[in-house]
């Protein structure tokens, strides 16, 4: 199990440096709903292919959750503060399912949960930044860490994500709440730049009506208008988070 849960933080921790990643939202009548974070690392595997090859690494498939993960890992998680063990709490609705496959060079994982209300959703993110530090060995976010696109979201962070739907409207809000701070981040990724060049952050949104409008002009619907997909360059997202905000209008 140890070893398992070292190569979740490993992935984590650094997927995010050539990926895809999409944030998908699946909004019931009710306002309840599913939220997943859908990675495809297959780039990254691509580059670290002889490596793991040396390795001799066995292919994975596999579904789990967080809350086995944290169960094994009590002893750790009971020396963080207080309020480091609530974020981390907010992360055990979540579940994986993670496919690595050394031979074929594929690495793609979803994190998914449900929740009650879209509200819920900010915790998450704090959440998961949470998670990758705690194996640091570090307290608290980091505000400055380019790599993990969590890691301004929250408490002490440049940035803030919120996310808001009364059954008529949805918006997700991100801020950049200290402007330098956020400065410091985009300049500190130099010859990374490299490696987010290729990658893409989309947002695919459903909803269990029809749209009537969405904010961004590039958005693009399924069939039935029930849901749209945005898709930007990951650097983009990076240099500025707020093009990702949009305001959803469902029909009556």
């Amino acid at each position: 199990m140890n070893k398992f849960y070292t190569l979740i933080v490993f992935i984590i921790s650094i997927s995010f440096t050539s990926c895809q990643f999409s944030e998908n939202i699946y909004i019931n009548e009710d306002g309840s709903g599913r939220m997943e974070f859908s990675f495809d690392g297959t780039q990254l595997m691509q580059m670290a292919g002889e490596e793991m090859s040396k390795g001799k690494e066995e292919a994975i498939d596999s579904t789990f959750s967080f809350k086995e993960l944290f169960d094994a890992k009590r002893d750790s998680i009971s020396k963080l503060t207080e309020e480091e063990q609530l974020e981390l709490k907010n992360l055990e609705p979540f579940s994986m399912h993670m496919v690595m496959n050394p031979e074929t060079s594929e690495m793609k994982f979803d994190m998914f949960t449900d929740f009650k209300e879209v509200g819920e959703l900010q915790d998450m993110f704090k959440a998961m930044n949470s998670f990758g530090n705690m194996e640091k060995g570090k307290s608290g976010a980091q505000a400055n860490d380019p790599t993990n696109p969590f890691s301004s979201l929250g408490k002490d962070g440049s940035t803030a994500l919120e996310y808001n739907y009364n059954g008529k409207t949805f918006k997700r809000v991100a801020k950049i709440i200290d402007k330098e701070a956020y400065k410091k981040v985009t300049d500190s990724l130099g010859e990374m730049a490299v490696m987010f060049g290729s990658s893409k952050y989309k947002l695919n949104y459903h909803f269990p009506k029809a749209i009537k409008s969405v904010s961004n002009e590039t958005a693009m619907f399924s069939a039935d208008r029930k849901s749209f997909t945005v898709e930007f360059g990951f650097m983009e997202y990076l240099s500025n988070p707020e093009a990702l905000n949009v305001e959803v209008v469902l029909e009556d």
